[in-house]
């Protein structure tokens, strides 16, 4: 387990490498991240990152949302899922669907991908395929603009578990 001191004292690199993956496939954050230290705790530092992802171009928080993977990914597209990603999914029972979820799943997947050309983004820790799917239905009545600034607001919650699973408190 890292601490906030550890972090305070590691080079540039050294923190990009010890968080680069806090944000998915998105070292950038944590590497302007570090020019902001030192830090006085573990929310500091996730208020820090997300300020970086905040304060980026358009640009770079569009490629941030599309490198977060489609829920319920299996066979090829789940060799694909960070570490991180893969243990997420399978805590909120993703990949234990039934198959009538699973396709439902997808459906709703295709469906938001065509309605806000990224992916259905949810920090899925204490939710279930039932949860997940109810928000998805829910969440594909929102305008485009609103559902960016979820998505983004979901990254932020995804982040903050991932730091909290690294930093000891």
């Amino acid at each position: 387990m890292l601490t906030i001191e550890a972090l305070n004292a590691m080079s540039v690199q050294e923190f990009t490498t010890a968080l680069g993956s806090i944000f998915e496939h998105s070292p950038w954050v944590a590497t302007r991240a570090a020019r902001l230290r030192p830090f006085a705790s573990r929310e500091q530092l996730h208020q820090a990152m997300c300020a970086q992802v905040a304060q980026a171009s358009a640009a770079e928080q569009d490629a941030l949302i599309l490198a977060h993977p489609k829920l319920g990914a299996r066979g090829r597209q789940r060799a694909q899922l960070t570490e991180s990603s893969a243990g997420e999914q399978s805590r909120a029972g993703l990949d234990a669907c039934t198959d009538e979820e699973f396709a439902q799943l997808l459906r709703l997947n295709e469906l938001y991908m065509a309605r806000f050309a990224f992916p259905f983004i949810l920090a899925v820790r204490g939710h279930t395929p039932e949860s997940i799917l109810a928000a998805m239905t829910q969440r594909l009545a929102n305008d485009p603009a609103t559902e960016r600034g979820t998505a983004l607001q979901q990254i932020y919650r995804i982040a903050d578990f991932r730091i909290a699973a690294q930093l000891a408190q």
